[in-house]
């Protein structure tokens, strides 16, 4: 239990708004039930949620310890009353999980608890599978990142054995990413291999095409392969054979078909005529095609996972699913 007086320049305050300042990483959720369970009490007693705190109140708290600590990202967990998550497959050493646009996977510099990596951890604290307090150092963590404004499939690992293999596969390509595009304009040929040389400029966060000669620029590899045309529209699929920074926007825009909606490679003409401001991107399916031993991830191999939907493949081309 701990206790807390009032102070002159809190009072007036509601009781809940208080202690949701004062113990910034208890949930809502559990903030309310513990109000009506009389585990806050003010001068001893229970009382409503809505009472104005005067100075010199003393409020009693019967909350455990952990939600009394600094928040950071590392327990930004704590404040998940209830995950959101879009869960593509599950078991007991991975979860893939479909992010949406406008979604972070891990928090930009300050704390923030709205993350993909904060939900996962909760999901499985209040599973059970997943015993902060047992550990010594594990937490359940992300394998691959995907960009705030782009969508798509993120792997969680449930314990370090499975973020071990799965960090070694990823960086040995043995995991296929597959993305879905709108871009501006009809591909041709219908499908190709893209190759050219990336330079990024770090000043900028931007990247540009350069002859194969220029210093620190490095070869990217895409295929494509046009799915649907309408309009001044086309759905394409890409599949990554590199990973360099902004690829396939870079790549498409340099070709001649700029993704929709992207506001820093993009066509802006055709962004304003469709009213988006958002890169249509998505990393819609992926597939595990280890050329190695796996250990105790041996029975992913040759396995595929996709989102269930992509919300412009719907809008712009009449796709509910993804039987494409």
């Amino acid at each position: 239990m701990k206790e807390i007086t009032v102070k002159s320049n809190d009072a007036g305050q509601r009781l809940d708004r208080f202690i949701s300042k004062a113990v910034p990483l208890l949930p809502e959720s559990l903030l309310q039930k513990y109000i009506r369970l009389k585990r806050i009490k003010l001068n001893g007693k229970g009382a409503k949620r809505d009472t104005r705190l005067n100075n010199g109140d003393v409020l009693q708290l019967y909350i455990n310890d952990e939600f009394f600590d600094k928040p950071k990202e590392e327990n930004s967990y704590l404040k998940v009353g209830k995950p959101k998550l879009d869960i593509v497959y599950e078991d007991e050493n991975i979860i893939l999980l479909d992010k949406k646009p406008g979604i972070l996977c891990h928090s930009a510099g300050g704390w923030d608890y709205n993350t993909l990596i904060a939900n996962v951890q909760a999901y499985l604290a209040q599973k059970g599978e997943w015993k902060p307090k047992e550990e010594n150092s594990f937490s359940p963590a992300l394998c691959n990142r995907i960009d705030r404004n782009t969508g798509g499939i993120v792997i969680g690992a449930k314990n370090a054995q499975a973020l071990r293999i799965i960090n070694e596969k990823i960086q040995s390509r043995e995991i296929d990413k597959y993305y879905l595009l709108t871009v501006c304009g009809k591909p041709s040929p219908a499908q190709a291999l893209l190759e050219d040389y990336l330079y990024k400029d770090d000043s900028k966060n931007q990247v540009f095409v350069k002859p194969a000669n220029t210093p620190g620029a490095k070869i990217a590899k895409t295929e494509y392969r046009l799915l649907r045309s309408k309009g001044k529209l086309s759905l394409v699929e890409c599949h990554l054979l590199t990973g360099r920074t902004h690829q396939i926007r870079v790549q498409m825009a340099h070709a001649g078909w700029p993704l929709l909606g992207d506001i820093k490679y993009g066509n802006p003409r055709m962004n304003r005529q469709f009213e988006e401001k958002g890169q249509a991107l998505y990393s819609y399916k992926l597939r595990f095609d280890f050329e190695s031993d796996a250990g105790i991830l041996n029975y992913l191999n040759g396995k595929e996972f996709k989102v269930n939907r992509v919300d412009f493949a719907e809008k712009y081309f009449g796709l509910e699913n993804l039987d494409i």
